[in-house]
């Protein structure tokens, strides 16, 4: 059954489509006895493991157990608006308000459009400053919704931060929650009483709220279309507020993020096949919060490929002894599945055609993401899709050549080529059509791509061409 209405994804795709029939289990032996490859399909969502309850984030979250941000039942501030619809227990959950003990413009604390370039502990900060308030409801309440739920989607399309004042039936506990698909969020507690006063709403969201007859997939693209963030879309997508009246529901949060990224990347990747190829090679670099991405567009037809390298000590490799690498990859004719890297894949993929739109173009695009000890914690798929977005704004290096596309892209990657080409779909075809054409004739001698090795100064990579 589909719990998206009618958006792009279901319930069985986010949480049946893997299972451990797929997995190279036993390579790697966390100190709590789990596989580090398992940890990196689960990331704490899937229970491969068989454990109760995700060890490795049992041990991050134990450093915030004690920390308390507030001593009373009672919250005054200013949401930015932030809202939050849990997943446990579906089709029943948890939905709620985020609110801040203080005033002001807090808009930052709940837009991850504007947090590229700040560091992991500011963003753990924002988060953590706000305070969840709890109440359950059946999925479908969101058509016919009770008067707290009412007020939330109300809230939901507020434009501005608006104050609020939320009275719970005991006092938030002081645990940060952690999640490689959502922001982190603080303290919360069973929610008794809620009142927002005022509230300036967005008239496209309202619009699309109130209309019953159209489709959820058209209500997200017309907002996108419109100027709304991506963010604030997903928000009101997520309690229940778009589609035709018999089909909303509410829809957790981590689905709703990729279920918009989806919806909106799937529509712009149809326009694009529309457009000429780009007629050089692009490469793109950029660095944010212990990640380093690359990009290489090539001229050829659309096709999209994602592979992320997670190095020991980083949070769902922290036990192994080599970066564990793991991608997706789509032709022209897109995915007949869910992609197993989850829902990074989909942001990456928004970002990628939002580019490739702006350009007219269509492009074969291979991203490439390094994940090193400096990111501590998971932030959620914010990071990848505006990371991508802030790297794409940047001017590429452009090359006549793939093979020199990837010499100066590893002079900034670090994970070494062979392991890259193991990994990517994309580099293992380039490859093998180079030597097919070297093979009739067309060429004078393949490139051999493991000739190309790298060579570390100091604290720089070099690379170069072995003869």
């Amino acid at each position: 059954m589909a719990v998206f209405g009618e958006a792009s994804l279901t319930e069985k795709q986010f949480e049946n489509n893997h299972t451990h029939e797929y997995l190279p289990l036993g390579e790697i032996s966390l100190g709590c006895g789990v596989s580090s490859r398992i940890c990196l399909y689960c990331r704490g969502v899937r229970g491969f493991c068989g454990k109760s309850m995700c060890p490795v984030l049992v041990r991050v979250e134990s450093i915030f157990k004690h920390r308390d941000l507030i001593c009373s039942d009672h919250v005054e501030g200013t949401t930015p608006p932030a809202l939050f619809v849990g997943r446990i227990g579906y089709p029943k959950v948890y939905v709620g308000p985020m609110i801040p003990p203080y005033h002001g413009d807090t808009e930052i604390l709940d837009t991850p459009e504007l947090w590229v370039g700040r560091s992991i502990l500011d963003i753990v900060d924002y988060r953590y400053s706000l305070v969840r308030g709890k109440v359950r409801f059946g999925v479908a309440d969101a058509r016919n919704p009770p008067r707290l739920l009412e007020d939330l989607q109300e809230l939901a399309m507020s434009k501005r931060p608006a104050e609020a004042e939320a009275i719970f039936s005991k006092r938030p506990r002081g645990l940060i929650i952690l999640d490689d698909y959502v922001q982190p969020f603080g303290p919360s507690a069973p929610l008794k009483k809620f009142i927002v006063p005022n509230i300036s709403v967005d008239s496209r969201i309202e619009r699309a709220f109130y209309d019953t007859d159209m489709k959820a997939s058209e209500a997200i693209l017309s907002l996108y279309d419109a100027g709304v963030l991506v963010t604030r879309i997903q928000r009101a997508f997520s309690l229940g507020m778009f589609g035709t009246y018999s089909r909303r529901r509410l829809v957790p949060t981590r689905w709703a993020i990729t279920a918009v990224d989806t919806s909106i990347s799937s529509r712009i990747i149809e326009d694009i096949k529309k457009y000429p190829t780009i007629d050089e090679y692009y490469v793109y670099t950029f660095k944010n919060i212990g990640n380093l991405y690359a990009a290489i567009f090539i001229p050829e037809s659309w096709s999209f490929e994602w592979v992320e390298a997670w190095y020991p000590k980083t949070f769902w490799n922290y036990d192994g002894s080599a970066p564990e690498l793991m991608g997706d990859y789509e032709n022209y004719g897109g995915r007949a599945s869910y992609a197993s890297v989850g829902g990074c894949y989909y942001a990456a993929r928004l970002a990628v055609a939002e580019r490739l739109r702006g350009m007219r173009r269509q492009a074969s695009c291979l991203v490439l993401r390094e994940i090193h000890p400096d990111y501590i914690l998971p932030v959620g798929v914010w990071n990848v899709r505006e990371s991508v977005r802030a790297m794409l704004k940047t001017e590429p290096v452009k090359f006549d050549t793939l093979h020199k596309a990837i010499s100066h892209t590893l002079t900034f990657l670090t994970v070494p080529l062979k392991d890259w080409m193991r990994a990517s779909v994309t580099l293992k075809i380039h490859h093998q059509q180079r030597k097919m054409i070297q093979y009739v004739g067309l060429l004078p001698s393949p490139v051999n791509y493991a000739n190309i090795t790298s060579s570390k100064q100091s604290s720089t990579v070099t690379y170069k061409l072995l003869p």
